[in-house]
């Protein structure tokens, strides 16, 4: 399973996630940060060059 790595945009703490290998390059999905509890909207793009995850967070509107 892929692993990445973003930083929450409610309390700043580095959080790691696992986007669904099977749900795609391009993937958007909600998960509460660990830390602080608050959700995050996780936006996840596969880079074949990195053979990995670009993850992006923002706060959940």
């Amino acid at each position: 399973m892929e692993c990445g790595l973003y930083a929450c945009p409610h309390c700043g703490e580095t959080v790691d996630t696992s986007p669904d290998p099977g749900g795609g390059e391009q993937q958007q999905y909600i998960e509460d940060c660990p830390v602080c509890c608050s959700p995050n909207l996780i936006s996840a793009s596969f880079s074949a060059d990195d053979d990995g995850f670009h993850i992006q967070a923002s706060p959940e509107i």
